[in-house]
């Protein structure tokens, strides 16, 4: 969020809503982010009076062969799919369960052969249990992934999808750890676009130091690097000069990678809780909101049933 300058109202505009909309103009950041590594590939943003996928277009310009994108339901257009395909990138989007997509041909593990546009796709729907002390849930999942061979495992590929979270806690490290809550504070739009770049360039580094730490270390996840440990010890060396003039060579990299080795987080416990949208204006809870635990994460248990889909299309 943005401050309520008069600069900012012109270029950037409000959140909307059923309540009023909120009170402070909006920038809408993309991201494209490594899983194994939460480090930021590319990013655009912009008002957001562009949505997601007129964002989504410009970093196609980072995708190549050998990446697969992972993305949540708002990408499975069929115009970003071909777009994205001609990078040589594969994709893995969820779709709407409802969503009718032809059957091209069926395979042995259940899921099908399908075409968003021109764009050939694999069609996976699974059923996704997690069992905890509390109970149990269970999701239908439905998957669409450029990954056509059928030698890779329609279990793997859902598991796979699993991993899209890693870049809802990097948004989480830059807008919570990093701002700490608090609106940006540039009174321009050009101070705007200096602070977020500021942002974005202060979370890489920390994120490549905590990935160089663990390069060498096969028993060590990335994602056990713990950002806030990485940040208070770059601000650390950076305004309290520690360790500045003890040698003549200053290793930030090194110092910030040691206060990580010595506080690494325990290892992820499977994520539990459904995704529930924000109601910053809303004193009610959200009704998807039922379920979600309040204290500790409990252990989990995730279960992955694929369905196996008909052959031929039911009569309309």
């Amino acid at each position: 969020m943005l401050p309520g300058h008069p600069g900012h109202v012109t270029q950037f505009s409000k959140g909307g809503g059923n309540n009023g909309g909120t009170g402070y103009p909006m920038v809408r950041v993309l991201a494209l982010v490594a899983c194994g590594t939460r480090t930021i590939i590319d990013a655009v943003f912009g008002s957001d009076r562009t949505g997601e996928i007129g964002y989504a277009h410009q970093l196609l310009r980072s995708t190549r062969t050998g990446m697969i994108v992972l993305a949540d339901r708002n990408f499975a257009a069929a115009a970003w799919i071909a777009a994205l395909s001609q990078t040589g990138a594969d994709m893995l989007v969820r779709v709407k369960n409802h969503r009718r997509l032809p059957v091209c041909r069926a395979l042995p593990d259940g899921s099908f052969v399908s075409r968003i546009g021109r764009v050939e796709v694999r069609v996976i729907t699974a059923q996704v249990t997690i069992t905890t002390s509390d109970g149990r849930r269970t999701e239908t999942y439905r998957l669409v992934t450029t990954v056509l061979d059928a030698a890779v495992p329609a279990v793997e590929i859902v598991e796979l999808y699993h991993q899209r979270w890693e870049i809802e806690t990097a948004f989480a490290e830059l807008k919570a750890t990093s701002m700490g809550g608090r609106v940006l504070r540039s009174r321009t739009p050009t101070g705007v676009t200096q602070e977020i770049y500021a942002l974005l360039i202060t979370y890489q580094v920390l994120r490549i130091a905590i990935s160089d730490t663990t390069l060498d270390r096969a028993d060590i996840d990335p994602d056990r690097g713990s950002f806030t440990v990485a940040r208070h010890a770059a601000r650390d060396q950076l305004i309290a000069a520690a360790g500045v003039i003890a040698d003549t060579v200053i290793d930030l990299v090194g110092a910030i990678g040691r206060h990580v080795l010595d506080q690494l987080l325990p290892a992820r416990r499977i994520r539990t809780n459904p995704r529930v949208v924000k109601r910053a204006i809303s004193k009610y809870v959200a009704s998807t909101a039922q379920g979600r635990h309040r204290g500790p994460s409990h252990p989990a248990t995730i279960t992955i049933e694929i369905e196996t889909t008909l052959t031929t299309q039911p009569p309309t």
